[in-house]
């Protein structure tokens, strides 16, 4: 503080008269009485414990109590399963009306998504897993599609909403070999390979083997194939990725291109032609191509100009090649007959259908079913009769030069010869260890 404030203050007191300065000491003295001196005697407290020091990362319990307003129920409601298998005639409009739903309700799941269009799919023996609540309310519905996928349509407040689990594949890679002794069938059936597969080998080397008139006892064949699993179970059989046939000592093999899913040499060729070879899966050829073939009907010298297939009453006859059909018609000789244009200088014939599946003027592609095998118009029995015409002229269709379908561009050979390089390599690696294992 200023000198001269202290020393204004102090002249001040000093002029003042002596009762003033008397009672501005009492004044003085009574306010540090109030301040200093406590009214009551201070108490020590007694409790001279230290609080528990909490330590870090030690778990220290707590007893929490909840108001039984707070506490929330978690309980699900019970589901009552039943099983229904479907069977011949039935439609879920009636599998519905027999499990006691409405038609409210068949209508919500039927327009749950897209995936529940499943449903129309189903077949006898397929099996309906259905839920429901203590009220009969349908909740849940479950169909097995197949191994891998399982509808699910779920009730989830007034709606339902479909959807498909799909499980998890995982794919191993397997080979079988076989040298035919009897017939083809039996030594695939030998090597443990399953219907499915022996016909897709067929099919894969059909347009350049006829396996019913070109296989011989001693011919062998290789397969490198697929094998599925699911957690560890057997689900079923993929694709077949490489095979090799040997007809005769003439060796022909196939990989498959997985961008377009057709197969083609190792060189990257088309293994498919622009004709089947044969256009029926028949049982025997009962007379082959003959331009001076005895007729079995009037025993006169009489050309037979293509081949007949024996085959089963209603075997599917498929059309040889993309084309227009010409005539699908019937006459008191050839029965119900299919007449197919293939471009300009192609024609296919089937005769003695016991049924036409085209009509003149539509357009049919390879492998597409046109009728089946039948004994309509002057035969001695059920078979095909199949001719394959070049610029008007009659050819054999078993040694006629078949025009090849379009192979692998400039592109895609590099690529794909790498990729059948490898399945070739692990092909013939499969072979060399069977073989030696023998």
């Amino acid at each position: 503080m200023n000198v001269q404030v202290v020393h204004k203050i102090k002249q001040f007191i000093v002029d003042l008269p002596r009762s003033h300065r008397v009672l501005i000491s009492s004044v003085c003295a009574l306010l540090f009485l109030l301040l200093f001196v406590p009214t009551e005697q201070a108490t020590a407290s007694k409790n001279t414990s230290k609080p528990e020091e909490l330590l870090p990362g030690q778990r220290y319990q707590l007893d929490l109590v909840f108001e039984p307003e707070q506490q929330v129920d978690n309980q699900q409601p019970e589901l009552y399963w039943q099983t229904y298998v479907v069977k011949s005639g039935d439609s879920l409009a009636k599998i519905f009306d027999t499990l006691g739903f409405s038609a409210q309700q068949l209508y919500r799941v039927t327009n749950s998504g897209d995936e529940a269009k499943q449903l129309r799919n189903m077949h006898p023996g397929d099996e309906l897993r259905i839920a429901t609540d203590d009220n009969d309310e349908l909740v849940q519905l479950v169909h097995h599609i197949s191994g891998l996928q399982t509808l699910m349509i779920t009730r989830q407040n007034d709606d339902f909403v479909s959807e498909i689990e799909t499980r998890e594949v995982e794919t191993r890679t397997e080979f079988a070999h076989a040298v035919i002794d009897s017939s083809f069938w039996n030594a695939a059936m030998s090597a443990g390979m399953t219907d499915n597969q022996i016909m897709s080998v067929a099919n894969i080397f059909g347009w350049d083997i006829d396996f019913a008139l070109d296989l011989r006892k001693g011919d062998e064949f290789s397969v490198l194939f697929e094998r599925e699993f699911v957690d560890g179970e057997f689900v079923g059989y993929g694709k077949i990725l490489a095979a090799e046939f040997v007809n005769e000592g003439e060796v022909f093999q196939a990989v498959l291109n997985t961008e377009n899913g057709r197969y083609y040499t190792p060189e990257g060729r088309a293994m498919r032609k622009t004709f089947l070879r044969s256009p029926v899966n028949f049982t025997y050829v009962s007379s082959n191509f003959n331009p001076r073939r005895l007729h079995p009907v009037t025993g006169r010298v009489r050309p037979h100009n293509g081949t007949d297939y024996v085959a089963a009453v209603g075997t599917p006859v498929m059309s040889a090649g993309d084309g227009k059909v010409i005539k699908a018609s019937y006459n008191s000789l050839n029965g119900n007959y299919v007449f197919i244009q293939h471009g300009e200088r192609y024609v296919t014939k089937y005769l003695h259908l016991s049924r036409k599946h085209v009509k003149t003027g539509d357009r049919v592609s390879q492998g597409q079913i046109i009728g089946r095998v039948g004994s309509t118009g002057r035969v001695t029995g059920a078979h095909l009769h199949y001719e394959f015409l070049v610029n008007g002229t009659h050819r054999n269709p078993r040694t006629v030069e078949l025009p090849k379908a379009k192979s692998l561009s400039e592109s895609e050979l590099p690529a794909f010869r790498t990729h059948a390089q490898q399945l070739v390599a692990v092909l013939n690696d499969n072979k060399r260890i069977y073989l030696a294992m023998r």
